[in-house]
This record gives C-alpha cells, structure tokens and sequence, in this order.
C-alpha cells in the first residue's frame, strides 16, 4: 500500500470526488437537505422495509414515499459492493469516439474472484453495451438495479448534473427498466440508486409508484476519477462494517483505478472474515 499519510490521500480523494460532474460516489451536496449518504459515518435509513426481489415488469405495490436504505443489518461478517455503470444518453457520441464508459477488465475480475456484487446501471448504458447488460444480468453472480435512464439530477444542485423535470422523474426511471429489457437483461431487481445520491422529498414522492427501494451507501470509496488504486482501497478497507454498501464505478474512462483496488480491497476482506453479498441478499437479512 501507498506510503502516503492516510489523511492527504483522504483530501486529495474529497477534492477529486468534488470535481466529477457525473456525480456518483461521493457526499450528497447537502445530506440534511437532499438525503445524501456519501459521508463516512453518516447513513440514511427513511424506512426499513425491502421490496421482495422481481422483475423489471412485475406489478408495483403502490406507496406514498419511496423506501431509502444505506446499508443492511450490522450482524453477521457481510457487505455489498455495487458498482455504478453510469452514462447519460448525450455522452453516445463519446463512446463512438473511444471514451469507455464501460469495464469489461472489473467485470473480469468479479468473476474470477467469486464476488456477488451489484451493478446499478443506467437505462443509457444498457442501449451502448446490451451484450454485456444481458451478460451481467443472466449471471447469477451479479444482479443489475435502476440507476436512472439519463443519469440527471433527481434535485439540485447535485456535482452539476442537469435537472430532470419533476414531472418526468418517474417516467425517466421506468424508461431505464424498459431499456433494460429491449437490452434483454433476464431479471432487474427492484433497487434505485439516484444519480449523485442527491434526493429530496419530491423525488421520493414522485418515485413511489414505481415500486423501487433507493439504495444509498455508508461507505464511498472515492474512486470517481482517481489513479491511485492502493488510496482507493486503504478508503473502503478503512470505513467497512458489517452490513455496509461499498460505492464503486463500472465506468473505466471516469475511474480507472477501480479494478486494480478491488484486487486488493476483496482478499483483505475476506482475510478480515467478510463475506460478500448482492444487496438483495444484504437487505434481505434482518
């Protein structure tokens, strides 16, 4: 691991972390406003039910307010990574350019590791990479959860992300289930993590008929534009408990030392007596 003193290495990831316009693994601008969750320590937890795991297309319990969870029970050795496929659809012309919004190598990874994870993936993503959508989705080691379809901002500010119209909030959010399906991704369970971890009262209002649970996190890892690997994993190995949801980016060009991190961040875990869970399964235990 890096020689570094902990607390520059911390800096220097809070300031890269500040600096990513797409938004995703870091503080929400206001957590006591907004309901963010990216602060070490700090966890949101409106309502502890779960929505039992089911397809896209199932019929939706109707709701007042759409449940937030930030981690599962602290009993027990497990915890959630999940990795964020973002990508919004005015970023096309940059993926035909050679800008990756993918990581196939992280993916790889997983695999050979043997670690149950979940991808929260934009409706956005799925239409640039159906293949490997329909890959990660039918592989019972991962499962695939909304991750919005524009990858806007559900309030603002929010890391500088443009807006979604109040009124188009859940309509963007179904479109991602409906991308995911034309994409032909098996099963998506019912999960939503708001682009940025930005979110108010009106968003949660507005997205209670679609039958989702917003998944936060209580551990950021700061990897959103960072190149140093061993700082990444010296963060997530710093704040992991039991239960928590580790934050991380399926998205190479805006983090490109997330894979070599989980290269180091799985087996010291394991060597800790962790063992890794999809959050279906996080959440589901009591």
């Amino acid at each position: 691991m890096t020689t570094v003193p902990r607390s520059v290495r911390t800096l220097t990831l809070l300031i890269t972390a500040a600096a990513l316009l797409a938004g995703c693994g870091g503080p929400a601008p206001d957590e006591d406003a907004r309901g963010g969750a990216g602060h070490p320590g700090k966890r949101v937890e409106k309502h502890a039910a779960e929505a039992p795991r089911r397809a896209a297309q199932a019929p939706r319990t109707p709701r007042t307010v759409t449940p937030v969870r930030a981690h599962g029970a602290r009993q027990g050795r497990r915890v959630a990574l999940t990795f964020d496929a973002d990508m919004m659809s005015d970023q096309v012309e940059r993926a035909a350019g050679g800008e990756r919004f993918d990581n196939p190598e992280l993916i790889a990874t997983l695999r050979r590791l043997r670690v149950p994870s979940t991808v929260f993936m934009t409706g956005a993503w799925a239409e640039q990479y159906p293949r490997q959508a329909r890959a990660i989705g039918g592989d019972p080691l991962f499962e695939v959860a909304n991750h919005s379809y524009s990858h806007h901002a559900f309030t603002t500010p929010c890391y500088g992300l443009p807006a979604v119209d109040p009124a188009a909030m859940r309509a963007d959010v179904e479109r991602a289930f409906a991308a995911f399906r034309r994409a032909g991704v098996p099963d998506v369970v019912p999960y939503f993590r708001f682009p940025g971890g930005c979110y108010d009262a009106a968003a949660l209002k507005a997205l209670a008929p679609t039958g989702v649970t917003a998944v936060q996190w209580d551990v950021a890892s700061g990897d959103a534009f960072a190149t140093d690997a061993a700082a990444v994993a010296d963060e997530v190995l710093a704040q992991v408990r039991p239960g928590s949801v580790v934050v991380l980016h399926c998205t190479k060009s805006a983090a490109p030392a997330t894979e070599a991190a989980v290269r180091t961040i799985v087996p010291e875990l394991r060597r800790r007596g962790f063992a890794f869970a999809k959050v279906s399964e996080l959440l589901a235990a009591r």
